[in-house]
This record gives C-alpha cells, structure tokens and sequence, in this order.
C-alpha cells in the first residue's frame, strides 16, 4: 500500500515537469503502477479480478501509444521542421519523435493516426466508455469495498492532476497549425516504375511521389484492432 501511494504521488507529480513524450509515459505508467499495486494490495476476489484486467488493458494501450509514435516518426520523414528543441538535443538521431512541442498540429498530417492516439490518452486518463475507465472504476470499487478511502481519494486526486500533462499532448496535436513543410527535395521528386508478374509480363505502371507514402498494413492493422478495443469496450459482452 506504501508502494502504490508513492507510486501515484511520485508518478503523477514527476511526470507533469517532462518535455520529452516518451519520458512522460514512462513517469505516466508509475502512476498507473500505483492502481495496479492498490488492487494487488487489497487481497479480495473482486480486486485480483481488477489487477488483472488493468495489468491486461494497460499493456496493450501502451503498446498502441508507442506503436503510434513510432509511426508518426516515420511519417515525418518526409517533412521538415524549424525545432530549435529537438536540433539542440544531443541524442536528436536516437528518435525522429522526442518532444511533446514535435507533435504540434499533427492533426493536419495525418488526421486517423492522431485520433488513435487521442483515444488511447483519453484511456490512460480514464474517460468513459474508454476501457481505461473499467479499469480504473474496478481497482476503486474494490479499494472503497475494503474502507481504502484515503488511497481511493489519492488515486483519484492523482488522475485528474495526471490529466493535465495527457491533455497538454491531446492540445499540441489539435489546438496549433504544424510547423512542418514537405522536404522541398521530395516536393518535385517523380519516380517512374513498372510492376512485371512472374513471367515477365507488364502488370502495370507506377507513379511514385512522397503523396503515395502509407504506412505499412500490418502497423496500420495492428493499431486500428487495439484502438477500436479501446473505443469500443462498452458494446463487448459481459455474461
């Protein structure tokens, strides 16, 4: 209990000073340890069931975020930016995405890919229907069952001081115009190619620019599947 109090506490205040977004979750999910260790604390039927359900869809939401990152990080590689932020960085070439300030007007990117990523932060925030409301309204119930009420206030209190650093991503992404340009070496770039089938056949004709960059299916898949989990836990049934 002394482990999960501190947790909420040192996690939710730490992670409201962090610049750097991949940082940020990793102070985000000691908050999120500190519901796990309150549920695993209590010892009941009801608050194992929550420990693991909250264990269970946290993994998979920060699996999604970091999914996403990566993928918004390749998508602006055909796009240049003025960041004095991220060019003063000493590790800048570890990660095309360090920042929280690097995801300023995204939407206007790629609109999809920041609404994943919204969702998921509205999860980790606990906002209903989201599957991170469940998970936190199980661990509480549990908690208030057993008379935890000064934890149960703690982690509530700890939340909604929490969100402020989820909802600052959530502005960044929706609430400023992008300061990336296209690379004006892509911005003109036309490539021509052909597709041949096994026997050496013309298929078809191709014409290549930096408009016809996709993400990859299985990344695109992988993150549709985990998002619509997030979003649509609801409408699952519960018998």
């Amino acid at each position: 209990m002394i482990s999960s109090l501190l947790s909420l506490i040192i996690g939710t205040l730490v992670g409201l000073t962090q610049f750097r977004i991949k940082r940020l979750f990793a102070y985000s999910t000691i908050s999120h340890i500190g519901f796990i260790l309150l549920a695993l604390s209590i010892s009941s039927i009801e608050s194992t069931q929550a420990f693991i359900f909250y264990l269970i869809q946290y993994s998979i939401s920060n699996l999604n975020a970091f999914i996403i990152l990566i993928t918004i990080g390749f998508s602006l590689y055909c796009y240049v930016s003025n960041n004095k932020e991220y060019k003063g960085l000493l590790d800048k070439n570890n990660s095309p995405i360090q920042l929280i300030s690097q995801l300023k007007g995204y939407f206007y990117i790629n609109p999809l890919l920041s609404l994943s990523l919204v969702i998921t932060i509205f999860s980790f925030v606990g906002i209903p229907p989201l599957v991170g409301f469940f998970a936190k309204q199980m661990v509480l119930s549990a908690a208030l069952d057993k008379g935890y009420i000064f934890l149960s206030l703690v982690a509530i209190i700890t939340s909604v001081i929490g969100a402020v650093y989820y909802l600052n991503i959530v502005k960044e992404i929706f609430f400023y115009s992008p300061k990336y340009k296209i690379n004006p070496l892509l911005q003109n770039l036309i490539l021509n190619g052909n597709i041949y089938d096994s026997n050496n056949n013309l298929i078809k004709s191709i014409t290549f620019n930096y408009k016809n960059i996709t993400i990859s299916s299985p990344m695109s898949i992988t993150i549709s599947i985990i998002t619509l989990i997030i979003l649509l836990f609801i409408f699952i049934n519960k018998e």
